[in-house]
């Protein structure tokens, strides 16, 4: 159900705190880790953020049954940057070799810029499935059409076809998930969901004014989310809850979510996210949803996956 991100947090936090907080997350079974090296497009900045999360991992010494990793392949320099290269820099800077992990679980391929060669995108992804770099893969701000064009070349080529899709969703942005883009992908099943972004950076959870980079502001929404948190804290408090577990137990309450993807950096942050699972046994996916009808701030932005600045 949770995911560990790994954009601006492994390398918020010291040693001590990335190893208290991983070995936790085993600890509860919720082990699964988001990791990517950011250096390409509007990413390329020499984050260390993965190379500290392989540090970690490796000081831990888990079994590899104990986590499963989820990478990133990205399309900003695609295919003059080819899967192959940019799987082989992924897994040596997570530790490849010097006894770290050899293969991800899953990957997410992102984000959708300019004209992509989508069927080739499927085949190369095929290549690295066949070459055990990874099982499965989804996507990440993929226009619609883009999406169901890979689709349809996995069934008719008899390829993996994609199997989730990485969206920001959650209290206020909900239109690519529930609306007209991916909503019918979700209710029919051919793909799950993984909630990302869903704290808009720390802003739904209190951090009014982030002082690190987040996430792109789809639809210029941003300062009406900023607004809408003192509703977030009174809606949180009539369910004797938190904004953090509210907003994850809504994430939660869409039966397509496969995982909610958030960037803890303690323990304490991350023990308090679990909470989301109470909440939603206690107050059920309907009241949640009732609750926070009002919160929905993009239902007229045209989301349809394409990235935006």
């Amino acid at each position: 159900m949770f995911a560990l991100g790994s954009w601006n947090t492994w390398d918020r936090m010291e040693i001590e705190e990335r190893l208290a907080l991983m070995n936790r997350a085993v600890e509860v079974g919720s082990g699964f880790f988001d990791v990517a090296y950011y250096n390409m497009g509007p990413h390329a900045e020499a984050s260390r953020t993965d190379l500290l999360f392989g540090e970690a991992l490796r000081e831990l010494g888990l079994a590899r049954e104990k986590y499963q990793l989820c990478g990133k392949l990205w399309l900003w320099e695609y295919p003059q940057t080819g899967f192959a290269d940019q799987m082989d820099v992924s897994l040596e800077r997570i530790g490849a070799g010097q006894g770290g992990p050899e293969s991800f679980e899953t990957v997410v391929v992102g984000d959708f810029v300019g004209e992509i060669d989508i069927a080739q995108v499927v085949r190369d992804v095929q290549t690295e499935i066949d070459a055990g770099r990874f099982a499965s893969w989804g996507v990440n701000n993929w226009p619609a059409a883009s999406l169901q064009l890979a689709l349809d070349t996995a069934r008719v080529e008899g390829l993996t076809p994609p199997s989730f899709a990485q969206l920001k969703y959650g209290l206020v942005r909900r239109t690519m998930a529930e609306g007209e883009y991916y909503g019918r992908w979700f209710e029919e099943g051919t793909l799950a969901l993984q909630a990302s972004d869903s704290f808009e950076g720390g802003i739904l959870v209190g951090q009014l004014s982030p002082g690190r980079k987040i996430g792109a502001d789809v639809g210029g929404i941003r300062e009406q989310i900023v607004a809408a948190y003192p509703r977030v804290l009174a809606i949180a408090a009539s369910l004797d809850t938190t904004p953090a577990q509210l907003g994850i137990a809504f994430c939660l309450a869409n039966p397509a979510t496969a995982n909610v993807l958030f960037g803890a950096s303690k323990v304490s942050q991350f023990d308090d996210n679990l909470g989301a699972i109470e909440l939603l046994e206690r107050a059920g996916a309907q009241r949640i949803r009732e609750a926070t009808a009002g919160l929905w701030l993009d239902r007229e932005v045209r989301a349809d996956g394409v990235w935006a600045p």
